[in-house]
């Protein structure tokens, strides 16, 4: 069986532009890829099937409605006699976090039947099917720090982030997008100009990430109050240059300078918070 990382996904900054005539919103984000990863397991098959474990394996819903299995089925409906396989996903990151779990196990699911295949990722069928399945599969697909725009169907240029690194927690509470995204329409008007963003002419400074923000924050506090209990526990952190949440939450993370200031920090929330999910990350 050929493994493959399906790395978390963190939203460095997140920022709602607008919305579209058929009510999803429009947003531009700053995303990067954590150390922390679910694995996949791929093996050719003629089958589609899929196995879940790991200790995050009970929070992913029912297998027919895995996104695994659904960006295969979304990829098979455009390639001719896909070769298609099992899978074996190890569920190590949280469900319905902020992190596109899910959307990165897809990602790697593509990634296999593309590679088996004889797909390159730039095929516009993958992409297709990457954008049929979920919003942050398509910047998944490559896992590595860009701009991402629109419904999550525009990707820019790769960004070469400064060394920063950041202590990521979870609370171990479900939040579902959808009820944050009602919840912002009631406290915030989506911003109607684009932000400043990193490009292609240059990298992205620690001033630039530290200065953004996350829309959708104060949204998903008032649907999860526990939110703004770890982003003041975050702040609080000695070294933390930065604290905020990630996508629509309920993952938060805060900035360091030196990875030797986030394991410190790590270590005290574990010690405080011993049933929060806490893990020190660089981003590629």
């Amino acid at each position: 069986m050929n493994w493959l990382r399906a790395p978390a996904k963190i939203n460095l900054s997140l920022h709602v532009v607008g919305r579209r005539a058929d009510g999803l919103h429009k947003i531009e984000s700053l995303v990067a890829f954590a150390e922390q990863s679910d694995w996949l397991g791929y093996l050719r098959d003629p089958r589609l099937a899929c196995q879940v474990e790991g200790p995050n394996g009970p929070q992913t819903g029912p297998l027919e409605d895995n996104l695994v299995l659904v960006a295969a089925r979304r990829l098979a409906e455009r390639v001719p006699n896909l070769v298609l396989g099992h899978f074996h996903l190890i569920k190590r990151l949280p469900a319905a976090a902020g992190v596109g779990g899910g959307s990165a196990d897809a990602a790697a699911a593509l990634r296999a039947l593309a590679a088996a295949n004889g797909l390159s990722l730039e095929d516009e069928r993958v992409r297709a099917a990457a954008a049929d399945t979920g919003a942050d599969v398509p910047v998944c697909l490559f896992s590595r720090a860009r701009m991402m725009a629109g419904v999550g169907d525009r990707l820019g240029p790769l960004v070469a982030l400064p060394k920063v690194y950041a202590v990521l927690v979870n609370p171990r509470i479900v939040v579902l997008t959808r009820h944050v995204f009602e919840a912002f329409r009631t406290v915030a008007e989506p911003r109607l100009q684009p932000i400043e963003r990193p490009t292609a002419d240059g990298p992205a400074t620690l001033d630039s990430v530290v200065s953004c923000g996350n829309d959708l924050q104060a949204a998903a506090v008032r649907v999860a109050p526990a939110i703004e209990a770890v982003l003041e526990t975050l702040s609080r952190l000695p070294g933390a240059i930065a604290a905020r949440m990630s996508g629509s939450g309920a993952t938060c993370f805060a900035l360091f300078d030196r990875r030797a200031e986030a394991v410190a920090a790590q270590q005290m929330i574990v010690a405080d918070q011993p049933e929060w999910w806490v893990k020190v990350t660089g981003f590629r």
